[in-house]
C-alpha cells in the first residue's frame, strides 16, 4: 500500500515509497512526499495482524490453545474488524500505483513494482516454509514442490498451497498493476485515460458479476475494483481537489464498496463462523478507511507527517508478509510454553513480527531493491 520516492501496495500493501527508478526520458516532477499514508498502511497492516491473532473467535486456535473469543472476551468482537484492512490497503494502493505510473514508461514502472515486491517476499517464503518445516513446530509445512511455485506469485491461480496465508491479496494486487500497466501506463497516463480507465473498469467489472462468468471475475475482480478504483479517483483529487468528476469516481468506488465488504464479511449469528459483524459497522470502517485517504489526499493531516513515519511505511510490507504464520508460532511459544498472559503474548508477538520486517527492510529490501530495479530497468 506511500507516496514519493518509492512505492506502497498494497496489499496489499508494498514498502513505502514511490520508486523513481532510472530516470525516464522526460522526468515526472517531484512529489512532496505524504508522511501521512506511511502510517496509514501500518495502521491497516495493525488490523490485519489484530484479526488473525484475536478476531476469529468461533474456533479454537492451536497457538493459543483455546478460541481467541476466551483470551479476548472483550476485544474480539472488535478484531474481527481487522480484516477491512485489505480493504484500506487496497484504497492505498490505488492512490500510489496511480502516482507511480504516472509520467512513466512502461519498463520502469513494472522494474519499480517487481523490485518492491519480489525480494522480502522470496526470503519470506523461504523463512516461513523453514520454520513450519521444523520438528518442534505444530504447524504442517507445504511440499517442495509447491514451495518453489510459490515463489512465482502464481499459486493462486494454479491450485498450489500457499506457504502465506496473505498472499491471496498480493495476487489482487498484482492483477491491478496488470490492467493497469495495460491501459494507463503503456499508453501514456493522463486524466482523461484514468478516468476512462476507472469508468470502463467499473462498469466492466458489475457485468462480470452480474454474468457470474468465473474468467472475468478472476480478470476483473469485481469485490475489489471498488477499493483500487476509489484509490485512483483520490489521487485524481490529490492533483486537483475541484475535479467534480474524480469525486464522482470515489463516491461510486465507496458505494459499491461497501456493498462488497458488507456482501463478503456480513452473516447471521452462527458459532460456526470466525466471527460475527454488524452490517454498520462494516460500512463504518470501509467509511473511515476512504475518510483517511481523502484526508491525505487534500493535505489535511500536516500535523501527522512526521518524517519518521518512513520507517512505519518501511516495516508495512515485511510485516504484513510475515506476521500471519511466524505470529503463530510465536504466540504458541509465548502463551503456552513461556506463559506469558494473553495481552502480553499479542504485545509480544506484535513487536517480534515488527523486529524481523526491520530486520527484512534493513537487510534485504534496502540491498537488493534497488540492484533488482536496475537489473530490470537496463535496455538490452
Amino acid at each position: 500500500m506511500t507516496v514519493t520516492g518509492t512505492t506502497a501496495a498494497s496489499a496489499i500493501p508494498v514498502p513505502d515509497g514511490v520508486d523513481t527508478g532510472p530516470p525516464p526520458p522526460a522526468a515526472p516532477r517531484a512529489v512532496p512526499r505524504l508522511y501521512a499514508l506511511d502510517g496509514l498502511r501500518l495502521v491497516a497492516a495493525l488490523m490485519v495482524a489484530a484479526y488473525h491473532y484475536g478476531g476469529r473467535g468461533g474456533e479454537v486456535s492451536r497457538a493459543w490453545g483455546s478460541s481467541p473469543a476466551e483470551q479476548f472476551p472483550s476485544l474480539h468482537g472488535w478484531f474481527a474488524y481487522g480484516c477491512l484492512g485489505v480493504q484500506i490497503f487496497f484504497v492505498i494502493s490505488g492512490f500510489v500505483i496511480c502516482m507511480s505510473g504516472w509520467g512513466r514508461p512502461l519498463r520502469s514502472f513494472f522494474a519499480s513494482r517487481a523490485s518492491r515486491l519480489l525480494p522480502s517476499y522470496w526470503v519470506a517464503i523461504v523463512l516461513v516454509t523453514a520454520v513450519f518445516a521444523l520438528p518442534v513446530v505444530a504447524y504442517e509445512a507445504v511440499g517442495p514442490s509447491d514451495a518453489l511455485v510459490n515463489l512465482t506469485m502464481l499459486q493462486q491461480p494454479l491450485g498450489v498451497d500457499r506457504v502465506l496465508g496473505v498472499c491471496w491479496t498480493l495476487w489482487a494486487e498484482v492483477r491491478f498493476y496488470a490492467l493497469f500497466a495495460l491501459f494507463v501506463v503503456l499508453p501514456g497516463a493522463s486524466r482523461h485515460r484514468v478516468l476512462l480507465f476507472c469508468a470502463v473498469w467499473t462498469m466492466a467489472a458489475a457485468l462480470a458479476d452480474a454474468a457470474n462468468e468465473p474468467l472475468l471475475e478472476l480478470v476483473l475482480m469485481p469485490e475489489y475494483a471498488p477499493f483500487f478504483i476509489g484509490g485512483i479517483g483520490l489521487y485524481l483529487v490529490h492533483r486537483d481537489r475541484r475535479d467534480v468528476t474524480a469525486w464522482g469516481v470515489v463516491a461510486v468506488g465507496w458505494l459499491v464498496g461497501q456493498h462488497y465488504a458488507v456482501a463478503g464479511l456480513w452473516h447471521a449469528p452462527n458459532p460456526a463462523f470466525f466471527s460475527y459483524r454488524h452490517t454498520s459497522v462494516i460500512i463504518a470502517v470501509v467509511t473511515l478507511g476512504f475518510a483517511a485517504v481523502a484526508a491525505v489526499a487534500l493535505g489535511r493531516p500536516r500535523w501527522a507527517n512526521w518524517r519518521w513515519l518512513t520507517v512505519a511505511g518501511a516495516l508495512t510490507y515485511p510485516f504484513y508478509l510475515v506476521h500471519e504464520h511466524l505470529g503463530w508460532v510465536t504466540i504458541g511459544f509465548l502463551h503456552q510454553r513461556v506463559g506469558l498472559p494473553s495481552w502480553a503474548t499479542f504485545a509480544g508477538t506484535i513487536a517480534a513480527m515488527l523486529t524481523l520486517a526491520w530486520l527484512l527492510n534493513r537487510y534485504v529490501e534496502e540491498w537488493a531493491t534497488p540492484r533488482l530495479r536496475r537489473a530490470l530497468a537496463r535496455r538490452g
